[in-house]
């Protein structure tokens, strides 16, 4: 069997096989006799029926397509293992000619990981850049606690004003006649919010409790019921309740509520405290960000197509669940975004791109590191997903090969950059400590990533192996030869 491998676009490589004729007609030989024992022929036993009658019962031509067939995928899983290729998916098949007699030949197109060429990674002239702690930032904190605190009183002297939270009732009309949706006895909102309709909460801007208001509204353009969108519409709008938000007063009483503190100069300490190892956390976290823009900006690649399909598929699970979590459907949300699921992949597709390009660089640096993580790390990761996640499903990736592989690449990507910023700071002792707010080694399951990848069953592209293993070509159905149908 010869065969030629060339490089192909987007990460794939390009073999062209040819089979020996006696292959070839062995093949046929065999196809013969499988198909005369799985086919039921009048007058023949099973297997006993001649190839020209098992043609007049399948069709001309049936034998040849099943040797082929047969012979294709059994000399593409010994050309990629002689290759040394390493499929990320079944191959693309093209027939280029197969007429018994005479060698079969045919191309296949394989997807496979991409070659990561490294720029640099490390010499970097960016610093890490730590948000300053002022007063100001200090008060808003105080501000927020006393907001958050705050006591509702009714008011009865004034009208109502931006930022109260009122009780309304109203009817809706159109025409004078009432429509689906427009009418409430009882609603609270906070008034200036703009909950409803644009320009509806200005009409209660002055209003008393027990005061009605009348006017005229017209529904946005881009409304979500179609039948109102851009329509005007009459509402009467009752007042039914009122009250202000009193916030308590800053001073040693409040501080003491909040917590073990003796005054209120004890709380803003401890406020400024938190704000800096927040702050020290952060900046942590930002300089990594840029360690690994600046290794991505250095590094060359081509992503396979298949990697960047299955990110995005990564990516819906995650927004799936987002909408979950809101108690919004994915199909409610199409509609009223008046999106398809194309539409949808084509705008997360250049992420799924960036984040496909992050993990293969990230893992090739940790290569390039040396960086292991141990069996006995996995292990606890699996069992800390036994313990955290009742779906069995989520469960049973997380035990397997794939799962097990995930966990280990984003273990070794957690691993990698931290060691990369670590590594700085030791380089340069003047700069102040950036510590974790939380000191918990690094876990493979705590992103919404972790959770879609197992719902989907994928696998993390830092992880594909080394080593080459068979895998299933897909026939495209190619012709045998120009201008000629294929089996002839």
């Amino acid at each position: 069997m010869n065969v030629t491998a060339s490089p192909a676009p987007k990460s794939s490589i390009l073999l062209e096989v040819e089979v020996p004729a006696d292959r070839l007609d062995r093949a046929v030989r065999e196809a013969t006799g499988r198909l005369s024992r799985r086919t039921r022929v009048a007058g023949f036993r099973p297997g006993k029926a001649p190839r020209p009658i098992l043609e007049r019962v399948l069709g001309p031509g049936a034998v040849l397509d099943e040797a082929v067939e047969q012979l294709v995928q059994a000399s593409y899983r010994d050309a990629v293992i002689e290759q040394g290729i390493v499929p990320l998916t079944n191959a693309d098949v093209e027939i280029l000619e197969a007429v018994e007699g005479q060698p079969l030949r045919f191309k296949a197109t394989v997807q496979v990981r991409p070659e990561v060429t490294l720029g640099d990674y490390q010499n970097f002239t960016f610093a890490p850049e730590i948000e300053a702690v002022d007063d100001a930032k200090v008060d808003k904190v105080v501000e927020e606690l006393r907001d958050q605190n705050a006591t509702l009183k009714a008011v009865e002297d004034r009208g109502a004003q931006n930022g109260d939270w009122a009780v309304i009732g109203y009817r809706g009309t159109r025409d004078g006649v009432p429509f689906e949706g427009g009418t409430t006895e009882r609603m609270p909102l906070i008034i200036g919010e703009d909950r409803l309709i644009p320009g509806f909460e200005a009409n209660l801007v002055g209003l008393k409790p027990g005061e009605t208001k009348a006017f005229d509204i017209t529904f946005p353009d881009d409304y979500a019921e179609e039948s109102l969108a851009g329509q005007p519409a009459h509402f009467e709008v009752d007042l039914k309740e009122l009250r202000e938000k009193v916030l308590p007063p800053a001073d040693d009483d409040f501080a003491q509520t909040m917590g073990d503190y003796p005054d209120l100069a004890a709380l803003r300490a401890d406020i400024a405290e938190r704000l800096r190892r927040n702050a020290l956390d952060k900046a942590r976290h930002q300089f990594s960000d840029k360690i690994i823009e600046y290794a991505m900006a250095n590094a060359t690649l081509e992503l396979p197509d298949i990697l960047v399909d299955q990110e995005v598929e990564v990516m819906h699970d995650e927004f799936r669940s987002t909408l979950a979590r809101q108690g919004i459907s994915e199909a409610a949300y199409l509609k009223a975004t008046g999106q398809t699921e194309q539409e949808l992949h084509a705008e997360f597709r250049p992420r799924a791109e960036q984040r496909t390009k992050t993990l293969l660089v990230l893992s090739k640096i940790a290569d390039e590191e040396g960086l292991q993580v141990s069996d006995a790390e996995i292990e606890e990761q699996v069992e800390m997903a036994r313990a955290r996640y009742k779906d069995q499903k989520t469960v049973r990736y997380f035990e397997s090969e794939r799962g097990r592989n995930f966990i280990r690449s984003t273990l070794r990507r957690s691993q990698l950059v931290e060691s990369l910023v670590n590594r700085w700071l030791a380089a340069h002792p003047e700069h102040p400590a950036l510590p974790h707010l939380e000191d918990d080694a690094p876990s493979g399951l705590d992103t919404p990533q972790a959770q879609a990848s197992a719902a989907i069953d994928a696998t993390d592209p830092g992880a594909i192996a080394g080593t080459a293993h068979e895998g299933e070509p897909h026939d495209h159905g190619g012709a045998v030869a120009e201008g000629e149908p294929a089996g002839a």
